[in-house]
């Protein structure tokens, strides 16, 4: 299963992202020609992004709860930044498994923007790319489900949630720190026009389950067949005590009273 697609910016290759945690490399003119594979996922490819202005890099991000950084002509990883560890242990969702649903870049201050699924925060870093590694910067929290993430390079970053009275925010950097602008006649504009078609944006965006269907499935056998052999043998034991064992002509060894003393007799 295909999660992501990204085309190279000289059209040489195709990137897909797969269900199976691998990020396949495919020659253009030869899809069947495959240069290399990015191996090092331990879930599900969610998002991939050719980074724009370093052609030669690919960001990914997956299921296992990572962001990571590539050279993807040659497969060789770079970087990887572990979500979980950049939490506050106070956050509700801090021991919830999730995928980023986009990834944004802005090549105007090289920044990368994370939005994860199902949880109301978007991540910012800054793309080292003489150092081919990503630098974390920043939380963004949200009171309400994040639906999606753009950059404009002259505005900032757009961010579109799930509340009618307020469903897009404007973010910029200001003193080093990502914040939310006042809301302005352009951000005033398009609010207007979202909440117009509300209902079929609610109807669309806000209907994404996410990703949580794909995630691998673990079963543990062997502790359900130890459980059922352990009462298969309790039943056994309990039968031979109600049921006694027949005797060398099919008699059972316990006699009954009244046989034991006309025998006797």
């Amino acid at each position: 299963m295909l999660l992501d697609v990204a085309v190279s910016p000289d059209d040489r290759f195709v990137l897909t992202a797969d269900r199976d945690e691998k990020i396949r490399v495919s020659w253009a003119v030869a899809p069947h020609s495959i240069e290399s594979f990015c191996l090092g996922h331990t879930e599900f490819v969610s998002r991939i992004l050719v980074v724009p202005d370093h052609p030669e890099l690919l960001l990914s991000s997956s299921g296992d709860c990572t962001l990571r950084l590539w050279e993807y002509r040659h497969g060789r990883e770079l970087h990887c930044c572990h979500l979980p560890s950049l939490q506050e242990p106070a956050e509700p969702w801090g021991d919830k498994r999730f995928a980023a649903s986009r990834i944004a870049y802005w090549g105007r201050e090289g920044c990368v923007a994370l939005l994860c699924d199902c949880i109301p925060m978007v991540y910012i870093f800054q793309l080292d790319a003489p150092g081919q590694r990503l630098v974390y910067k920043q939380q963004l929290s949200f009171q309400h489900r994040v639906w999606d993430i753009a950059f404009e390079e002259t505005q900032g970053l757009w961010v579109l949630q799930g509340c009618r009275e307020a469903p897009l925010v404007l973010c910029r950097p200001e003193d080093g720190q990502w914040q939310s602008v006042p809301e302005n006649a352009a951000v005033k504009k398009v609010c207007t026009h979202l909440r117009g078609n509300w209902a079929m944006l609610e109807g669309s965006a806000g209907a994404d389950d996410g990703f949580g269907g794909l995630y691998k499935a673990t079963f543990d056998n062997v502790t359900t067949y130890l459980q059922k052999k352990e009462r298969r043998l309790q039943q056994q034991q309990q039968k031979r005590h109600r049921d006694p064992a027949p005797g060398p002509n099919g008699q059972t060894k316990r006699a009954r009273a009244g046989q034991a003393s006309r025998s006797c007799l």
